[in-house]
């Protein structure tokens, strides 16, 4: 029987005060339903998606070429580094909140307030960058049934001729905001599913298109040279990091000290198999040139005459890309869920609902990204979703290897190989990777910063539970 009882936090004062690991070990306000499969599903819902079914025919097109692979390899080995950190800590603190929890616990209040302030706004970003690519399928399919919209509903505002709202993907965030709603154990079981129709989709696309592929498509592989691969490889990162919205579910996991870290190398690895045959064979069956910048692999499929199989891409791109949009609401409503419990922003906001849901966060979240979706092109989404994340593996590589050596007794079920070496190219990637956006993402991101420290300065700092020295209330079975 579950009981309730408070855990003391020692009273401490500086923006760098650390929340006590074992008072985040201690931490608990969700049933534990979803199991290894279940996480291991949620992460590869997070990691393939938009991406590859999106993004891949708009970055062949544009930056990297047939060396699109290429670039797919790059943002991958910097991911599978930090995601080898993450792993660690989700074993040791297995807690809502991924890299702000990690980041407060390790390196202090601020630095885990300005990570989990920069999540909400990449989270929220990768749904309506998702949206938005489930609704360019949709657009594609229904044209191919002989099924024309109204254009004022098919896109944002200078994506095509009489375009003013993107209605699908405003439709898409909502209701999965809904679905999420509903509580963890019904919601994971959809996404668990749906999952599996994703990735016999890829698996299809990769086993037919394969016989379609032709080697003077994959010549010049680096049409852009290097920087362009490059540049590829910092636009396609977000496609290769959804184990870091898994981790945020860590409080709703069974044996999480153990199941997460398995679910976290086990997401990754499947996709990094799936993205680079997938990528491969797009770019081997459609010159780089002529790859459609919306539904690309169905336009591909449509082009060699299999034009039933490319509906049934279609389909399938529409059912696996909701699963990313799960992952990452899903995301967002946790980090959002541990910055209000600690007390950096209004507890109002810590509710849940009778499903265990912070629906407040959650319909936030929704009718946000619903915005954004609607009126913004998938590009200028995309590129505002990598730059915090790249900083949270920054954070979390780095903590790492601080709590390594100042901690080194912690029970760890997982311990990160090749310390500090892993840890460290991980954070020489991703600090790579972010010297390659544009200038507007750095203004995006220096706005929201600057909302951010006032925030934090007008609220979160007075307010904050370890900095009052309050007590974390916890449940106990």
């Amino acid at each position: 029987m579950a009981t309730d009882r408070a855990t003391p936090i020692p009273k401490t004062t500086g923006i760098f005060r650390r929340k006590p690991i074992e008072a985040a070990e201690k931490e608990g306000s969700f049933e534990r339903t979803i199991g290894l499969w279940q996480l291991t599903a949620i992460g590869l819902g997070a990691i393939i998606g938009a991406g590859i079914f999106a993004l891949a025919g708009t970055v062949a097109k544009g930056d990297a070429g047939p060396a699109v692979s290429i670039s797919f390899i790059i943002a991958g080995v910097a991911s599978a580094c930090a995601a080898l950190s993450y792993a660690e800590f989700g074993g040791l603190i297995p807690r809502a909140g991924s890299a702000y929890t990690y980041g407060y616990a390790v390196l202090g209040e601020a630095v885990g307030w300005f990570i989990g302030w920069d999540l909400l706004l990449e989270y929220t970003a990768i749904v309506a960058v998702v949206a938005i690519g489930v609704s360019q399928y949709f657009s594609f399919l229904l044209s191919a049934i002989g099924i024309h919209l109204p254009a004022w509903m098919l896109g944002a505002p200078g994506t095509g001729h009489g375009h003013h709202v993107d209605l699908f993907a405003v439709l898409l965030c909502l209701g999965v905001a809904w679905l999420l709603n509903r509580g963890m154990k019904t919601s994971a079981k959809v996404e668990t599913w749906l999952v599996f129709v994703k990735i016999a989709i890829v698996l299809a696309v990769i086993v037919v298109g394969v016989f379609y592929v032709k080697s003077d498509n994959l010549s010049p592989y680096m049409p852009y040279g290097m920087s362009g691969v490059a540049t590829g490889a910092a636009t396609v990162f977000f496609a290769v990091f959804g184990y870091d919205a898994m981790s945020t579910a860590a409080e709703e996991a069974k044996d999480a000290e153990r199941n997460l870290p398995k679910a976290i190398i086990l997401s990754l690895a499947i996709a990094m198999v799936l993205y680079l045959l997938a990528a491969t064979v797009l770019t081997g069956m459609v010159d780089y040139k002529n790859l459609s910048d919306s539904a690309a692999f169905a336009e591909a499929f449509n082009g060699v005459g299999l034009t039933f199989f490319a509906k049934i891409v279609a389909i399938g791109a529409i059912v696996g890309i909701i699963t990313v949009l799960y992952s990452f609401t899903l995301g967002a409503s946790r980090v959002w869920f541990a910055i209000s419990r600690d007390g950096l922003l209004p507890e109002w906001f810590a509710k849940t609902n009778k499903h265990q849901s912070p629906y407040r966060p959650t319909w936030i979240i929704g009718v946000v990204a619903a915005g954004i979706a609607g009126f913004v092109q998938i590009g200028e989404a995309a590129e505002l979703t990598n730059i915090g994340i790249l900083l949270a593996f920054v954070v979390v590589s780095a903590a790492v290897i601080v709590l390594r050596y100042r901690s080194p007794e912690l029970p760890r079920t997982f311990r990160t190989p090749f310390m500090p070496i892993t840890p460290l190219i991980g954070i020489g990637f991703s600090i790579w990777l972010v010297t390659k956006l544009s200038e507007e993402t750095w203004i995006r991101f220096a706005v929201w910063f600057v909302i951010g420290a006032i925030v934090y300065a007008a609220y979160g700092y007075q307010h904050s539970k370890v900095g009052k020295g309050e007590a974390v209330q916890t449940n106990d079975a």
